[in-house]
């Protein structure tokens, strides 16, 4: 009898290379348009050794019963909450995330857009397309230098991130229960660890890099966002949820805050009549924070390997 050659599913979009790379070792089934066709992707499931999904694709308890050959599950980037992890270490199913390398492109993410909100002249492009010159109230712009950038959450992605703004001549300080105060990256990277209230009532940019779990939902409501020093930039590359989209919405609408940006949001795509829509100062971007031609490169190369390697032991 000829024997089964191990299987693998990509249900998302994957730098080719790499897929060529699996392709030269398995039997690979590649089309990223098998998360919005979800019979079809349980079906290509049925015999699976492999299964790799970037943010959308679900990995539930639904799921896993219509895989019962699955070995693996790579991740095209860091977060996990779209697996359930714990059904599948108990289904003995091996979940790796691409952790580290899209780190460079979130942090770049995050200063350029703090520096296009900080400053303010790059959103009035359709006014001097226009004919009009708003040069005097364009003139307020704020330089990056000298300010403080609030990093909530520590991680290889903040520690990143706080690397390029101290670069920039910025002043970093971070919230992040999981390091004690004590730990030697604080030292070594130059930052200030501070309680979140703290954090939040002093920095002039506020970034998120936390998971979304129980205690980071709903995180940024009204209250925190209420508490933020008047004109601060808040700026989400974390995930959906942590923000309250309405609360940030009318702390923009009000002058409170001075700006944001979203990467993420609690509903991807943002659904018709979104609180987010027409907002002023507001920058949203559909979930790319992390994804760049160069990092979907090395994310997608690195999950190859990986997955790889896993399925050769």
């Amino acid at each position: 009898m000829e024997e089964k050659m191990t299987k693998v599913v990509i249900s998302e979009f994957m730098d080719e290379s790499a897929v060529d790379t699996l392709r030269a070792r398995f039997d690979v089934l590649y089309d990223p348009k098998l998360v919005d066709q979800p019979a079809a992707l349980l079906a290509a499931l049925a015999q699976a050794d492999g299964l790799i999904v970037r943010n959308r694709t679900q990995v539930s308890a639904d799921m896993l019963p219509a895989a019962p050959a699955l070995k693996v599950v790579g991740r095209l980037g860091v977060g996990l909450d779209n697996i359930d992890v714990a059904r599948c270490k108990a289904a003995g199913v091996e979940v790796i995330p691409a952790t580290g390398a899209n780190a460079l492109a979130v942090a770049e993410y995050v200063i350029g857009t703090a520096m296009v909100l900080l400053r303010g002249s790059y959103l009035s492009s359709s006014e001097v397309a226009a004919g009009e010159w708003p040069r005097t109230r364009m003139s307020n712009g704020r330089e990056t230098a000298g300010k403080t950038l609030g990093l909530v959450g520590f991680g290889g992605i903040g520690q990143l991130t706080a690397r390029l703004a101290r670069g920039l001549g910025m002043q970093v300080v971070a919230h992040d229960p999981m390091i004690a105060n004590d730990a030697p990256v604080w030292a070594e990277s130059g930052v200030t660890p501070l309680a979140l209230d703290a954090l939040v009532s002093t920095a002039d940019v506020v970034s998120l890099h936390v998971p979304l779990t129980d205690g980071t939902r709903g995180l940024f409501g009204a209250a925190c966002i209420q508490s933020m020093k008047a004109g601060a930039v808040l700026i989400n590359t974390a995930r959906g949820g942590i923000v309250d989209e309405a609360a940030l919405a009318a702390a923009l609408r009000s002058g409170h805050l001075g700006g944001a940006a979203l990467d993420v949001f609690e509903a991807e795509p943002l659904p018709a009549g979104s609180a987010l829509a027409g907002v002023p100062n507001l920058i949203l971007t559909p979930h790319i924070g992390g994804v760049t031609f160069e990092s979907n490169e090395r994310v997608s190369s690195l999950i190859a390997e990986r997955v790889i390697r896993f399925l050769a032991d």
